[in-house]
């Protein structure tokens, strides 16, 4: 054959080819239309801490238009049609005791900086309506969650403050016990409980945030605190990056009694995407992601649902969605599974924006209530780098046991505050 008509019919092939490659996946096709008419809300994304890590949280030494050694900038946030974002202010536990305030308002303050330096693509969001308003100007909303009670060193003045400043949510610990609540570490055996739970403050504390209206997050919580949390708050709860502990039996998932218990609550739970909570192992696929969805949707309900997908907080991602830019393909992958299109639609956003606006109407009922202002006692937290003015019997040298008619009122005002909490 003349090298003339070879060429002619490679031509024809490789025209053939990219039809084939080219032509639109329907599911894609049609995750891509449900994507622009409800936002993708994601519940956890650690772009803040790798800034720190990477830059000292000097944004003037990064353009997040072409930052390649993370799994979010903003061409992924583009492509993945990111609607909404919880940036995490997170810390590390070797932090408590010491400077963790401090370097988490660092971590809030980067995130004020990133809708700053980048208004056209970031909208600074605190409420539903923010979120919504955003998605209509194609901007991503961008909130606050701040993971680890360790943050805000056992006071409620410094969790307000942190609300004033535009934290939605608390994850009320992460990988190490606080002086009021024990983390999921101790459901390994691997560290001991400290309160069964949440001690007497750490129910103060969960009464607080629902007349705040910020979000309690029971990822890195024991079962014992999950229990405790979705019995009292007034207001449902989100996991914010938590996966089905029936698929992948590691602590750090959710157990199939709770799923339902948060069904009943009107809570979220938000999938992870970190292999190791997917598979319990090193490695993953996008469809074992999806299996997770599949199994909350079962067990609990599609109202249940979100993304936490913990892009830039992990080491190890599935095939197919190794960065922001890789959600479409999960929703599509759930279309192909027979999602119905109001369900992925709750799956997205629909399910967390219900959640926040839920929280926010139990704030505006509880605004009656005055700031809860009853310190954690200072036996609680003494250690040397606290000083302990304003407790009686103790001074900043020597901290004596707090006087026994505050420890009655602390007893007094945590009974109140609970049935306030559990009052219909």
């Amino acid at each position: 054959m003349p090298s003339k008509a070879i060429s002619a019919v490679y031509l024809v092939l490789w025209v053939i080819c990219c039809a084939v490659e080219s032509a639109e996946d329907p599911y894609m096709t049609r995750a891509l239309k449900l994507m622009s008419e409800t936002p993708l809300i994601d519940g956890h994304n650690d772009l803040p801490w790798q800034l720190r890590k990477q830059f000292n949280n000097q944004l003037n030494k990064v353009d997040l238009n072409t930052l390649n050694t993370t799994h979010t900038n903003i061409p992924k946030i583009k492509e993945g049609r990111l609607g909404a974002q919880f940036w995490s202010a997170y810390v590390p536990c070797e932090s408590q005791y010491k400077d963790a305030v401090r370097q988490t308002l660092e971590q809030i303050d980067v995130v004020h900086q990133m809708c700053q330096k980048y208004p056209e693509t970031f909208m600074f969001a605190t409420s539903s309506q923010d979120i919504t308003k955003a998605f209509s100007m194609n901007k991503t909303a961008s909130l606050i969650g701040v993971e680890g009670g360790h943050s805000i060193d056992s006071s409620l003045g410094t969790l307000r403050t942190m609300y004033q400043l535009g934290v939605r949510y608390l994850t009320l610990t992460h990988s190490c016990n606080t002086p009021w609540a024990d983390n999921w570490l101790v459901d390994t055996g691997s560290e001991p409980s400290q309160h069964n739970g949440l001690s007497l403050f750490g129910k103060q504390l969960i009464v607080e945030m629902n007349r705040l209206g910020m979000l309690i997050d029971l990822a890195h919580v024991t079962v014992a605190v999950m229990k405790q949390v979705l019995d009292m708050s007034k207001a449902p709860v989100i996991f914010s990056h938590s996966s089905a502990y029936t698929v992948c039996p590691n602590k750090r998932n959710v157990p199939d009694d709770i799923l339902r218990k948060v069904n009943e609550t009107g809570g979220i739970v938000m999938v992870n995407f970190y292999n190791d909570y997917v598979t319990c192992s090193k490695t993953a696929k996008l469809s074992d992601v999806a299996d997770h969805f599949d199994h909350i949707k079962e067990v609990a309900g599609a109202g249940i649902i979100g993304f936490g997908g913990d892009y830039d907080g992990v080491t190890r991602l599935p095939e197919g969605l190794e960065d922001v830019s890789k959600v479409p393909k999960l929703v599509a992958e759930l279309l192909r599974r027979n999602w119905t299109d109001e369900e992925v639609k709750d799956a997205l956003g629909n399910n967390l924006l219900r959640v926040l606006r839920k929280t926010e109407m139990v704030r505006d009922s509880l605004n009656g209530m005055s700031p809860d202002d009853l310190p954690i006692p200072y036996e609680e937290v003494k250690n040397s780098c606290r000083t302990s003015y304003g407790y009686p019997n103790t001074d900043d040298t020597s901290a004596g046991s707090i006087n026994p008619l505050s420890t009655l009122a602390l007893l007094l005002t945590g009974t109140l505050q609970a049935l306030v909490a559990l009052s219909p």
